[in-house]
């Protein structure tokens, strides 16, 4: 009976915490859904999410492209 407990707390767990995110523009960014308030979308990931990069991280060639 124990173990049963065990297992199924487990198996929670494992749903409760995320794994590490997905990796994006040169392992900078961050595949998301929707990026922070600090953080800009230039480029979608595989899975069709965002990748949110901080703005130091972007080279000075993407950044103006007026």
């Amino acid at each position: 009976m124990k173990t049963a407990v065990l297992t199924m707390a487990l198996l929670l767990l494992s749903q409760v915490i995320p794994g590490t995110p997905e990796r994006c523009w040169k392992s900078f960014g961050v595949c998301r859904e929707e990026c922070a308030k600090k953080e800009s979308f230039y480029i979608f990931c595989w899975n069709g999410k965002l990748c949110c990069v901080k703005p130091k991280n972007v080279p000075l060639w993407s950044q103006n492209l007026d």
